[in-house]
């Protein structure tokens, strides 16, 4: 006689391990032993620790996995320990239970008596859910009032994430000797020279490996709590700055004018590293010549490079009048590659477009429909899910391309920002006003990591 095929699925929350003692191990065994007891072939177990059974399915990557197999026809029966291991949400059990009567596959608790055979089975299952879902709720209730109280008393709700420059001592931030000078001498310099981007080359050169990360410094700028604001409330730690000066930081930072030597880098941000993939940022390099005079060159190099020497492994620097000359020299003939794409495009859906474009495209947003109805239901997965509705979108946009007038152009605005002398007024601009002509216009700036000379980029549009 066929063996029935069976799958052990076992799941607990964190705190229901502390609270019960009903461990991951503990469900396992008693699975297990049940399943050998009746001659069970265990198929697999399917193991989802730490999550609640009210989290959406999506967020149950073993349950999913279990499912997929369930369609698969792997799998004749499911054994779990209690109902509330397997569901506390009616919605998801009811979807789920689609897909199990489908395809033939029951599921059973060892530790409880449920009959879906029945109608009274299949009531005394609903009203147990909705009484596990009710007390989910109520448990949610309660840790929202503990973080109520928590928040009162100035505690904090979480230690995991500690802002930079501080320490928690009796569930209360307070300021960590080890790292204060590094925060106060950050402040500090930023009031000395008002500038960011000073700032944090400064702490990152003076501290080196000692200092926080180049995003850590960034957010320093922005975080509340160095003026002792936490949850919403006023004096919740120490503060290292006065509010005045929190908020002298934002306005500063808003003004983003740039004046004398503090001249803009055209092409921050835009460079893009070979190795490593991150932005090049700018800085001031100065060369002597044998006579003595001094040269001050704008150059950029990796912004990863900056931050931690052994995160990026190679080592660029490329002068900005470089860049800038290559791109004046190869604009025209990117212009001409993205005038020739376009063409071969309307060429090669000028039969399709003797067709109704607007009918092809309503057909294809019912087909959009009916797949959005059928994830729901769960009938299909996730992954073929995300694939058909790409394709179905990007057929949208081609059938939407054919209904525009064929005389107007995609490229148009770039097209028109590089016609008649443009180059004339380009030169006549300021590096501010290059530098915004240059961000709105140009999406990457690549380079070749064997020549470490610029290869390429490419436009926005």
């Amino acid at each position: 006689m066929k063996k029935i095929r069976c799958a052990l699925y076992d799941r607990v929350s964190t705190d229901l391990q502390v609270k019960d003692g009903l461990s991951l191990e503990a469900q396992r065994d008693a699975l297990t032993n049940y399943a050998i007891l009746h001659g069970y072939e265990i198929v697999d177990y399917y193991t989802d620790e730490g999550i609640t059974a009210r989290k959406n399915m999506q967020n149950r990557k073993e349950l999913i996995r279990l499912l997929n197999d369930v369609k698969a026809d792997k799998i004749d029966l499911i054994l779990v320990t209690k109902l509330d291991r397997w569901f506390r949400n009616i919605k998801d059990y009811h979807n789920t239970q689609a897909i199990l009567e489908a395809h033939n596959c029951n599921w059973k608790t060892i530790f409880e008596q449920y009959d879906t055979s029945t109608s009274n089975g299949r009531f005394a299952i609903n009203i147990m859910l909705s009484v596990n879902e009710n007390e989910c709720d109520r448990d949610s209730e309660r840790i929202r009032e503990v973080f109520a109280y928590k928040r009162r008393n100035g505690e904090i709700l979480s230690g995991k994430h500690v802002s930079f420059g501080y320490k928690v001592e009796n569930k209360k931030f307070v300021k960590d000797e080890k790292t204060r000078h590094i925060v106060e001498d950050f402040f500090s310099y930023y009031f000395t020279v008002y500038s960011k981007y000073a700032t944090v080359n400064y702490i990152m050169e003076k501290y080196g490996p000692d200092s926080p990360p180049e995003t850590t410094l960034q957010y320093m700028f922005r975080n509340p709590v160095y003026y002792g604001h936490m949850y919403g409330k006023d004096n919740f730690c120490e503060p290292y700055i006065t509010r005045e000066q929190f908020d002298k930081i934002k306005e500063i930072g808003n003004l983003k004018t740039y004046t004398g030597s503090q001249e803009p880098y055209i092409f921050s941000s835009l460079i893009k590293c070979p190795y490593c993939g991150h932005n090049f940022a700018g800085y001031k390099h100065k060369t002597m010549k044998k006579n003595g005079k001094v040269y001050i060159h704008s150059v950029y190099r990796c912004k990863q490079r900056l931050r931690a020497k052994t995160l990026c492994p190679g080592t660029i620097n490329i002068y900005e009048n470089t860049v800038e000359k290559y791109i004046l020299a190869n604009v025209d003939q990117k212009l001409q590659e993205l005038s020739d794409i376009q063409m071969s495009f309307r060429m090669s859906f000028q039969k399709a477009s003797q067709m109704n474009p607007e009918k092809e495209i309503d057909k294809l947003k019912k087909e959009q429909s009916r797949l959005n109805l059928l994830f729901q239901k769960g009938r299909i997965e996730e992954n073929y899910y995300e694939s058909e509705y790409d394709k179905l979108t990007e057929n949208i946009k081609k059938y939407e391309y054919l209904t525009k007038d064929l005389s107007e152009s995609t490229y148009s605005p770039l097209f028109e920002a590089f016609s008649g002398d443009w180059q004339d007024v380009y030169n006549k601009l300021d590096k501010e006003h290059k530098r915004a002509f240059w961000h709105d216009k140009i999406k990457g700036i690549y380079i070749n990591p064997d020549t470490h000379k610029i290869c390429g980029f490419n436009f926005l549009y």
